[in-house]
């Protein structure tokens, strides 16, 4: 199974961005943005870089390695690098890829939170290796990340 990365991103404001998750027959649920390591990304930070834009529309700095989480998924382990940065800039309508082609795929809309545990925990964020990484570590993330 392909590794993946995800982005722990913190805005302007010290808000931590997320997606609100919408997918038709599925309960809504959370996200931080991320996505699979593809054969013509050079290292997982190329990738992270890749799908900040891709998901966001954005460009990111202060890329920094916090946790890495493997679990089973779907009969094999699944491995998500989550890298910390800081939102230089967001453009949605830079947005693109088959999250924003099919409609099937329902919607990812941008919520940004307080960095309180109480955000994280009140949330069905998934995976939940992630959000127990999150729950226990948000209100350290403007230290953590460079």
């Amino acid at each position: 199974m392909r590794p993946s990365v995800r982005g722990v991103l913190l805005d302007h404001d010290e808000r931590l961005v997320l997606f609100r998750r919408t997918v038709p027959g599925r309960d809504i649920y959370w996200s931080i943005p991320g996505g699979h390591v593809e054969p013509e990304d050079d290292t997982l930070e190329h990738t992270l870089h890749r799908e900040m834009l891709e998901e966001l529309g954005a460009t990111v700095s202060s890329v920094t390695p916090l946790v890495t989480v493997s679990y089973p998924w779907k009969g094999e382990v699944k491995t998500q690098h989550v890298y910390g940065c800081r939102l230089v800039s967001m453009d949605p309508a830079l947005r693109h890829g088959p999250e924003f082609e099919d409609p099937s795929r329902g919607l990812y809309e941008v919520e940004r939170v307080r960095l309180d545990r109480s955000e994280i925990t009140s949330r069905h964020l998934i995976p939940e290796a992630v959000a127990g990484y999150l729950s226990e570590n948000v209100t350290a993330l403007p230290r953590l990340i460079a």
